[in-house]
C-alpha cells in the first residue's frame, strides 16, 4: 500500500523549497519518517524500510540528523506523562 500526501504550500514558498531542494518529495518524506521515529511510530528497521536503507545505514542516517538512541527531550518525556496519565484514567 501507498499513501500519497498533498501539501498545500504558498506558490512562492514552494518555488523557494524546489529551487533549494534538488528533490522535495524525498526531502519531505524523509523529514516525516524522522519526525515518526522521534515520536516512537515507526522503528530503526521501519526507518530502514521507508527510507530504502540497509540495516545499518539508518544508524548514520539518524546521527546526521543528530538523533541518538534514547535522546529523549523534557517536551518528550511530558508528553509521555500525559499518555499514561490518559491511559491510566481511561483504564478505571
Amino acid at each position: 500500500m501507498t499513501v500519497k500526501v498533498t501539501i498545500d504550500l504558498p506558490r512562492d514558498v514552494e518555488e523557494k523549497l524546489r529551487r533549494e531542494t534538488p528533490d522535495l518529495d524525498a526531502d519531505i518524506r524523509e523529514a516525516y519518517a524522522l519526525e515518526l521515529f522521534r515520536r516512537g511510530r515507526v522503528s530503526h528497521y521501519e526507518l530502514s524500510c521507508v527510507l530504502g536503507l540497509d540495516r545499518p545505514a539508518p544508524d548514520a542516517w539518524l546521527k546526521r540528523h543528530k538523533v541518538f538512541d534514547g535522546s529523549l527531550t523534557m517536551a518528550d518525556l511530558d508528553d509521555d506523562r500525559r499518555t499514561l496519565d490518559r491511559a491510566m484514567r481511561e483504564s478505571r
